[in-house]
């Protein structure tokens, strides 16, 4: 049986890109628009967060304990949530002021990849990118609005992804030793559901749970891009789920208070908070690790 409960009471403004870390036991958020990030260990409770000089869109952990990988609004860090120290990478797209990073994960070749937008949502100036694990970069699509939905399949070999305006998720093929994407193709159209497809991740069947920005509700899609089921949520904005606990099996969900009304704020009070879904039946990936 469905059980959903606040994991966080957190009434981030735009909570985004949750990460579950098995060796913690603890899961990360970002909060972009409040310019944060969080970590939450379930076990006791505790809650803290670090202030970022910029909105982080994305993270990932890093192998070996090194701390996070994080595409800020200006280009991809390291973030050492023990010191506070960050370390540039990489600056992008500096002759675009209003582009940012958004949603991003990494593959299973323990490759960062994460797309920017148009914070506006008034030009599709937005790229997707991947960050090497030597800490090169290239540029794997263009023209995007909003960069959304980044998860790959079980065995690696395709990545989903999709620009949120135009109500459709992507899937490619992907060359697990380049990391170079081909076969564009359209896995599954959200046309017919209300809101638009934001933040996705893949269980452990290959089945793509995705977030509907507007829909309060989880879709799971069957890997053949077959519509599954959805599980309806307590707020409006959802932004992106991921597993986590001991056993992978609960589907922990950030969500957002940003473009809310204040009447809508008041039917949805818990906006912004993270949730815990139980009882799916299903179970999650560990989460790679950014390998450089």
């Amino acid at each position: 049986m469905i059980k959903i409960t606040t994991a966080v009471d957190c009434q981030n403004e735009l909570g985004e890109g949750p990460v579950w870390c098995p060796l913690e036991k603890t899961l990360y958020w970002l909060d972009t628009k409040g310019k944060k990030i969080w970590r939450h260990h379930p076990t006791n409770g505790k809650t803290e967060n670090w202030a970022t000089p910029e909105q982080p869109g994305s993270m990932a952990l890093r192998q070996n304990g090194k701390g996070l990988v994080v595409a800020w609004w200006s280009g991809f860090r390291f973030f050492d949530p023990n010191t506070g120290a960050i370390e540039v990478i990489h600056d992008h797209e500096q002759d675009m002021p209003n582009s940012r990073f958004n949603d991003g994960r990494c593959d299973r070749q323990g490759r960062f990849w994460a797309g920017t937008m148009d914070d506006t949502y008034a030009e599709p100036c937005g790229s997707l990118y991947r960050l090497d694990t030597d800490l090169e970069f290239s540029v794997q699509e263009t023209g995007i609005y909003t960069s959304n939905s980044t998860a790959f399949s079980p065995d690696g070999r395709t990545l989903y992804y999709c620009d949120t305006p135009q109500n459709a998720i992507w899937a490619y093929d992907l060359n697990i030793e380049s990391g170079n994407i081909s076969n564009k193709r359209v896995f599954a159209s959200t046309t017919d559901l209300e809101g638009e497809p934001d933040g996705s991740t893949v269980d452990a069947e290959g089945y793509l749970w995705n977030a509907m920005w507007g829909g309060a509700c989880l879709v799971r899609w069957a890997p053949d891009g077959s519509f599954d089921r959805k599980i309806e949520l307590p707020v409006h904005n959802p932004t992106c789920p991921m597993f986590g606990g001991d056993n992978l099996d609960i589907i922990y969900v950030t969500s957002a208070r940003v473009e809310l009304s204040d009447a809508e704020l008041a039917k949805k009070p818990l906006a912004g908070n993270v949730f815990a879904i139980t009882g799916s039946g299903a179970r999650g990936l560990p989460e790679p690790r950014f390998a450089g």
